[in-house]
């Protein structure tokens, strides 16, 4: 007598369709676990590179203003005395040719805020008022002054496509795995300006971004079918592993297939952990506040910001918040500097918010908050009252995961056109965010593709700003 269950043991209802089996007792993509059923039979390994030494933070909330923000109206005040004068601008964008462009003024009004005294642009007083939690990095640089090639050299450190890169997130979650089985290691809200900041790229699909949303509902279809015990579900999974083993064992070394495996074992976590996440009700009136949630105007990213504390409670490695994307990104301000004027006010309270609500709960010495965007803009206009692309010189800055508050590091020249003082190129603020979540940055690396690929080329983290 075979070792095997007799068949009315295995189908319950009698004999049916293996794919009309999986798709009753699923509910869909999000309803399966495979990916469990494999990984508990040893088929699939959990790759982790790290840490490779102790880290100071253990979730990154990474926040990308989709569009390129001006630094000089925002975080790098310079005076106003270039005003309406000709500068060389050789050597900007694609164009190698000596030229000259006006400078126009900046009409924001700068503050000094807490004990460090930093200048913030009235267009973030909020943020303001967090400035002792802030290291701002006024010397960032990268290469490409077009939106699509900067965001991918911001995002995966690389220029170009001609290999297809990981997003910075992607190799986070490939590095140090899960901290929470039931929930995904990179998570992210709000729309991209480029899918580049979702790809899992040559790491494979599991590395990828899991977009959530703000909302009774984080991923669509999330929730299992209605009706049945957890019981049957549980005796349903025993029946599709019985039925599933042979095809595991045909096809464990295809890493697509494993990859979808995985996606089918976490979905079916998720739809109990992921509804709790982003369920806002038990949080106090004067919490959602802190967030502007109870504002129209920064409602939207309120919600954002708050799901993302809550899902680095949870223990999500890297949660990556989108603001403002598609097409180019709405801080793309050629036309007119006003239109920065409303994005701010949308998220600064919110920003300020996040930093306020993670250190009172205690969390802000282990969360690093990052605040960029793909570049800066120019001194100059195009003959209007807006301001170019500039990757020559920009802002960035950090908060909490062991970075220093209530400091400035490096600086741009007199009109704000390239970064002089410490310049430090975008694979320095990878550099940093993975030495302080225990990762070096020599040591992410694989072989794929006929080649070694890293995520980091040439850069190390900026060791001024660390506490």
């Amino acid at each position: 007598m075979s070792g095997n269950p007799p068949t009315s043991t295995i189908y319950p209802c009698g004999r049916i369709a293996r794919r009309d089996f999986i798709h009753q007792i699923g509910g869909g993509f999000l309803g399966l676990a495979l990916g469990g059923l494999w990984a508990e039979a040893g088929e699939i390994k959990e790759v982790a590179l790290g840490p490779h030494h102790v880290a100071k933070a253990k979730s990154v909330i990474f926040l990308f203003m989709c569009g390129g923000v001006s630094h000089i109206d925002t975080f790098d005040p310079k005076d106003n005395k270039w005003a309406g004068k000709f500068i060389d601008a050789v050597g900007f964008g694609d164009n190698q040719a000596a030229m000259k462009r006006p400078v126009i003024p900046c009409l924001r009004t700068f503050t000094r805020h807490g004990k460090s005294g930093i200048p913030v642009s009235d267009w973030f007083p909020h943020v303001g008022g967090v400035i002792d939690e802030i290291a701002v990095v006024r010397s960032m640089w990268c290469h490409e002054g077009n939106h699509f090639p900067a965001v991918i050299e911001t995002q995966t450190g690389h220029r170009g496509r001609a290999f297809d890169h990981p997003a910075f997130g992607s190799w986070v979650s490939y590095a140090l795995g899960s901290a929470n089985k039931n929930l995904p290691t990179f998570v992210n809200l709000g729309r991209p300006s480029s899918p580049i900041q979702l790809t899992g790229g040559y790491l494979g699909a599991s590395a990828a971004a899991t977009p959530f949303q703000a909302g009774e509902t984080p991923i669509p279809h999330l929730h299992p079918p209605r009706g049945g015990s957890a019981a049957e579900r549980e005796r349903q999974m025993q029946v599709l592993q019985t039925m599933s083993q042979e095809f595991r064992e045909r096809y464990a070394v295809n890493s697509d297939i494993q990859a979808r495996a995985q996606a089918y074992e976490l979905a079916a976590r998720m739809q109990v952990s992921a509804p709790e996440v982003v369920d806002f009700s038990y949080e106090p009136d004067h919490v959602k506040a802190l967030y502007g949630i109870d504002e129209k105007e920064t409602e939207e990213f309120g919600k954002q910001l708050l799901l993302a504390r809550r899902l680095a409670e949870k223990g999500v490695r890297f949660i990556q918040i989108c603001h403002a994307g598609g097409g180019n990104g709405a801080w793309d301000s050629h036309g007119d500097m006003k239109t920065h004027g409303p994005l701010c006010r949308a998220t600064d309270k919110p920003i300020a918010g996040l930093i306020r609500d993670l250190k009172q709960r205690g969390m802000l010495e282990e969360t690093l908050v990052v605040w960029t965007s793909e570049f800066g803009r120019t001194p100059w206009s195009q003959n209007t009252t807006g301001r170019d692309h500039n990757p020559k010189g920009y802002s960035s800055w950090m908060a909490g995961g062991g970075i220093k508050g209530g400091v400035i590091h490096g600086g741009t020249d007199e009109v704000g056109y390239k970064a002089v003082d410490s310049p430090h190129y975008c694979s320095d603020l990878h550099a940093t965010i993975l030495h302080q979540l225990g990762l070096n940055h020599h040591k992410m690396e694989i072989q794929t593709l006929g080649r070694t690929m890293r995520l980091i080329e040439d850069g190390s983290p900026i060791r001024s700003i660390l506490a």
